[in-house]
């Protein structure tokens, strides 16, 4: 049993972890597998009336086949800028528009760009994994101070640092499957 301060920097950490690994499966929904996917817009912002405002709060974005997006504007005096969003959104990205809606079908990804897109989401997975162990060895140096300024056991430092490392392998891990599981998407065809 772990005195309460020490219990506390645990919970501390593991937040910190958990926040790593939801950031990275969110970065990883933004990464183009060979699928359509809403989230793939998710960071598209439209100029209407004067304000940067998220897409997905102007227009129903959805993928009614494997490759295409639709997006209906709510209001279909903005199309065309929705438009010119998506065309400047850096997704490389052509969509087109009837006037009611807009079209925008996803290419298929060449051997080059897949491996590109494989790289990104280590990238991704690696900043992960730091982050993760950035927050064990601040959750070790807490330890180290709490056990000396508050005399506690030697004991109660080596059971923290332990619990700590645990936590560590096991978010860890959830990274490693996520990126094992990205790379699948994006590789097959």
């Amino acid at each position: 049993m772990l005195p309460k301060e020490l219990s506390a920097i645990i919970n501390n950490s593991q937040r910190s972890m958990k926040e790593a690994v939801a950031f990275c499966k969110k970065e990883f929904s933004l990464i183009r597998a060979g699928k359509a996917s809403p989230a793939l817009l998710e960071n598209i912002r439209v100029d209407y009336y004067g304000s940067q405002t998220p897409l997905n709060q102007l227009a129903n974005v959805s993928a009614p086949e494997a490759r295409l997006l639709t997006v209906d504007p709510y209001d279909k005096s903005i199309i065309e800028d929705i438009e010119k969003a998506i065309m400047s959104g850096g997704l490389g990205l052509n969509p087109s528009n009837d006037g009611q809606l807009i079209r925008i079908p996803l290419p298929m990804l060449s051997e080059e760009r897949r491996k590109e897109l494989v790289k990104r989401a280590r990238e991704v997975a690696e900043n992960a994994r730091i982050s993760i162990r950035n927050a064990r060895r601040d959750a070790n140096d807490e330890i180290k101070k709490t056990v000396k300024s508050n005399s506690l056991p030697e004991d109660s430092q080596y059971d923290g640092e332990n619990k700590i490392q645990e936590l560590t392998d096991k978010y860890i891990k959830l990274i490693e499957e996520a990126l094992e599981q990205k790379e699948k998407d994006i590789l097959t065809v």
